[in-house]
Formats: structure tokens, C-alpha cells, sequence
């Protein structure tokens, strides 16, 4: 159905019922009326996509949101962001999720350039830099959040990893453990490398030896983490303190030393990374490195639409800081 089929029903020109559609006030009355009743009858829906292709303004633009995991709450908290700031800006938004599949992630992004969306923000899976740098290359409006690819020229929004691994070793370092087992998230994927540059540095720092065996991934799934953590109590000398790096793989560490009756923090000291609603509510209560998941999407989401209204502005990379949130699951506090 289109506007000229609505004209020739309702008795009146294109341009009258285009005036109708946008609620113009220069067509009221009964005219106004007999358009309505023709789109009611017949149906009709506006052609957004070709809107857009004929309007050149950043009013009323699509975004698409690209998450690898939309079961995990802290992805669930960057889309409630980047929805806050769409909204605010009567912006629409497509999220797709990828569950980390690069060929799901492509086909997604693909349908997203044939829906004209206005630009994407996007958590990368591993395998597509060369296909991210081509969408750069070409003037589409792209920011990442999260991580970033290595050589990767975009707009970014991510958080001190690095920093946050970093404090919640040297939280069990101080608490006198020298053997702490980390459960790291996809190797090659940056926030995992720099969460994993966290742990080191301090234990370098500390002069704790690193230990291949108390080094393990989990690839940021629940099944990851229980497998990883029954890697690291099987070996000859379990570790003392476990740090994992993602909510998730944390949730699997968990359920695999409650199935073997491992109390925390007596008999092993634990540390989480992203502070879900459930750490709080855990017997002990779950000492973690709180990320800003809520302000990684508003950020995200503002710094398109930067980019829409100012295409050649200076490339942005915004570093959002960590917070280690203290409680029992690792020990040194009264109950």
C-alpha cells in the first residue's frame, strides 16, 4: 500500500495525505478525517526505511545495538543505556544478540546496512577487524563498546580492565594468598587480555610467581566457568583464591565448589568481576569488580550521535574506571 493508493481512495492529492501522516496542521476538518478512515481501512504502515533515505536528519533515526549475550545481565544493563538515550531522542533501536559468532554477527550487520539503520554500536565477537575496518573505511557510523580490536580506527566506550583486574588480585595478595587461580574470559578478545595484565601486575608486583597450571578460560559462559574451576581443584596444588573475570563463568565457578561442598571463604577465597544483583544476596556475599554497565550504554549511544551530527570529528575513546566492591566472599571482613 502506498501514499498514492491512499490518494485515490480518499479523493485527495499525495502531498495532502503526506501533510495528514506527519500530523500537519494545514489539513483539518473532514478532509483530515476521510484520510485517517482510508488508512485505518486499508492498513496502511509509513515506509520507514525509505524515510529515511529521503530525509537527511538525525530526527527520529534507527540505531542497531550488536550484544554477544543477552542473557547476561551486564549486557542487559548496557542496552537499558543505550534504549535510555534513543528514547530521550525519539530514536528507534534494533538489538540483535550473537551469543559470540562471528557469522552471526556479519549476517546480522549486513541486515542492519540494508535496513538503512543510521549506525550500529557494537560488542565484537573474534574473526570480523577486517569486516569492522571496511564499515569504517565506508563513512558508516560505528562505536564499540566493551572491547576493541587491535589497528582498529573507531569510536570506542569501554572500562579500565586492566585497573580492575588489577585490584581484585592485589585484594588477595593482601589477604596473604600466593596461589590465585584466574578464570580468563576468550583469548584474544581485549577486555580479557587486559583483565589478564591486571592479574599479573600484581602479583609481579607482589613477587608472587605465576603459575601456568593456576591459568584457566572459561570463555564468559556459566559451562566454562564450572569446567574451568574443576580444572583448577584437580591439580596437585589446588589454589587457594580463584578470581574470575566474568558474572557468568563466576555463576559456574560457584556451582561447581557447592557441589563439592568448597566453603568460601574457610576453604577457598573467591572474587568476581561485574557486580550482578545476585552477589549481594549469596551466603557469603560476593566480593567483585563492579563495572558501569548502565554508562557504558549511555555513552555509547551519545557518542553516535556525535558522530552523526559531526562525521569527521576527532575519533573518541571513552575509559569508564571500575570499582572493587568488598564483601565476604574472600574473607579479612566480620560477618
Amino acid at each position: 500500500m502506498t501514499i498514492k493508493e491512499i490518494a485515490e481512495a480518499a479523493g485527495v492529492s499525495t502531498a495532502t495525505v503526506s501533510r495528514v501522516l506527519n500530523n500537519s496542521d494545514k489539513v483539518q476538518g473532514k478532509t483530515a478525517e476521510r484520510v485517517l478512515e482510508v488508512v485505518e481501512k486499508l492498513n496502511y504502515r509509513p515506509d520507514h526505511v525509505a524515510r529515511r533515505m529521503r530525509v537527511k536528519t538525525t530526527n527520529s533515526l534507527v540505531f542497531g545495538l550488536v550484544i554477544t549475550d543477552i542473557e547476561n545481565p551486564f549486557f542487559a544493563n548496557v542496552a537499558k543505556g543505550v534504549e535510555s538515550v534513543a528514547f530521550k531522542n525519539k530514536h528507534v533501536l534494533m538489538i540483535c544478540n550473537t551469543n559470540e559468532d562471528p557469522e552471526k554477527e556479519k549476517f546480522f550487520l549486513n541486515s542492519m546496512l540494508s535496513e538503512k539503520v543510521s549506525g550500529v554500536i557494537l560488542v565484537p565477537t573474534t574473526g570480523n577487524a577486517e569486516f569492522y575496518d571496511k564499515l569504517v573505511s565506508d563513512g558508516f557510523p560505528l562505536v564499540l563498546v566493551d572491547r576493541h580490536p587491535k589497528g582498529l580506527n573507531v569510536d570506542t566506550v569501554a572500562i579500565n580492565n586492566e585497573e580492575g583486574g588489577y585490584k581484585a588480585v592485589k585484594r588477595l595478595v593482601d589477604l596473604g594468598h600466593t596461589r590465585i587461580g584466574i578464570i580468563n574470559g576468550i583469548k584474544g578478545l581485549s577486555n580479557a587480555e587486559e583483565r589478564f595484565h591486571g592479574y599479573k601486575k600484581a602479583l609481579n608486583e607482589a613477587g608472587v610467581p605465576i603459575i601456568d597450571e593456576l591459568i584457566t578460560y572459561g570463555n564468559y559462559v556459566e559451562s566454562g566457568g564450572r569446567k574451568a574451576t574443576e580444572a583448577l581443584l584437580t591439580i596437585n596444588e589446588p589454589p587457594t583464591a580463584i578470581f574470575s573475570t566474568n558474572n557468568l563463568m563466576t555463576l559456574g565457578c560457584l556451582k561447581e565448589l557447592y557441589k563439592r561442598k568448597i566453603s568460601i571463604p574457610d576453604d577457598i577465597a573467591l572474587i568476581g568481576f561485574d557486580d550482578s544483583t545476585w552477589a549481594e544476596a549469596l551466603i557469603p556475599p560476593l566480593t567483585t569488580v563492579k563495572q558501569p554497565g548502565y554508562e557504558l550504554g549511555v555513552n555509547a549511544a551519545e557518542l553516535l550521535i556525535k558522530r552523526l551530527n559531526n562525521p569527521h570529528s576527532s575519533i573518541m575513546n571513552i575509559v569508564l574506571n571500575t570499582e572493587l566492591v568488598i564483601r565476604n566472599s574472600c574473607g579479612g571482613l566480620k560477618p
